[in-house]
């Protein structure tokens, strides 16, 4: 193939001459036809028809399909579960770690005190024999009148919150009280009146 024109960095090449040889020793006589770019094979790009396929799913992505939809439910119930949860989880593992950190380095006459709450404890619990009321009360009781010697300002702390709370469920439970003891009256109240006057 002989090329009579070519420009390197060309961006278009022109059409040239291409001489096409014979068969050997048929002493044919030699043609030439004028070619250009395009219809040469080598330049020519094949038109190109591409799709997509979607492979099929097997039966192990079925199976796993199947289980993530059935499991969907269960675990949006979970998540939903632990995220009430988790703030009372950290608060135990905090508190755990500042009791740790507290019997690390305990404050002065720590020990001391522990002990002489503990013995009243155990104090209560001897004198509470023969009544299991007795034997859940007593040890508290006397556990909490000895803290409350040792540590004034956050038995008082505690004191006051507990009141405070005790007093607003003894209002809530008068009111459903009131609430239940006038509704039997008002029913029958109607009751009669409806058989008085028919």
């Amino acid at each position: 193939v002989l090329t009579v024109s070519a420009m390197p960095g060309a961006p278009q090449l022109p059409p040239f001459t291409v001489f096409a040889a014979g068969a050997a020793g048929g002493g044919e006589k030699e043609t030439t036809a004028p070619l250009s770019l395009d219809e040469l094979s080598l330049y020519a790009a094949p038109q190109q028809n591409r799709r997509y396929a979607e492979p099929e799913a097997g039966q192990l992505e079925e199976r796993v399909a199947t289980f993530r939809k059935l499991a969907e439910p269960y675990s949006a119930w979970c998540s939903g579960t632990f995220d009430k949860i988790k703030p009372k989880v950290q608060k135990v593992v905090q508190f755990g770690s500042d009791a740790y950190a507290c019997l690390q380095k305990p404050p002065k006459d720590f020990y001391p005190r522990a002990g002489i709450i503990g013995f009243a404890g155990m104090l209560g619990l001897f004198l509470a024999r023969g009544s299991r009321v007795k034997k859940l009360l007593y040890p508290a009781g006397f556990m909490a009148v000895s803290a409350s010697l040792y540590y004034p300002e956050q038995a008082a702390a505690i004191a006051k919150s507990t009141g405070d709370s005790v007093y607003d469920s003894a209002v809530r439970s008068y009111a459903a009280l009131e609430k239940i003891l006038k509704n039997p009256q008002s029913k029958d109240a109607n009751g009669d009146k409806s058989k008085r006057n028919p």
